[in-house]
């Protein structure tokens, strides 16, 4: 009588783990679910812009984890505020440290998302050329579209305003 009881027991612990594993699963799946799907949503407006800025002090490192102490350093950094990018940090050595965010990119899913920060630090040459481009960018800030600061930027390519890119 003894054994068949504890040969229940068991056998009860044993479903009442499988229950809980299944159910475990069933958690786990809809999280993952759930993020997977966060993921792959598109950012189809500007959040507010209050979204996009940074603590002055964490956005200057970020900017400058981009080069080796040696470059960063001594370079200009560039940090966003809400009209634009703004220097934060004078250098001496011609490089630029910036904080990329997701509108300077190509239009993909991630074209709005508040989150992507690409830190970069450019050599004196692409500061003065690339950099100019990528600052008008921020003309996404005051509301054009990316249309119309690619037609911008065209435009001031054309009529010189911009350097040729180095």
């Amino acid at each position: 009588m003894w054994a068949t009881s504890q040969e229940e027991n068991n056998a009860e612990k044993k479903v009442g783990a499988a229950i809980k594993n299944f159910a475990l699963l069933v958690v786990l799946g809809a999280a993952y679910q759930a993020m997977a799907q966060d993921a792959t949503t598109p950012y189809l407006n500007m959040a507010p812009i209050e979204k996009y800025l940074m603590n002055r002090t964490a956005e200057i490192a970020l900017a400058r984890s981009a080069a080796p102490k040696s470059i960063s350093g001594d370079a200009d950094v560039l940090v966003l505020g809400r009209h634009g990018f703004e220097t934060a940090v004078k250098g001496k050595n011609g490089f630029v440290c910036i904080v990329a965010r997701s509108w300077t990119s190509a239009p993909d899913p991630d074209f709005w998302n508040p989150k992507e920060r690409v830190p970069m630090c450019l050599n004196a040459a692409a500061a003065r050329s690339y950099l100019l481009r990528y600052i008008k960018t921020t003309l996404i800030q005051a509301g054009r579209t990316k249309a119309q600061v690619d037609e911008t930027i065209a435009t001031a390519i054309d009529k010189k305003e911009l350097p040729a890119m180095v």
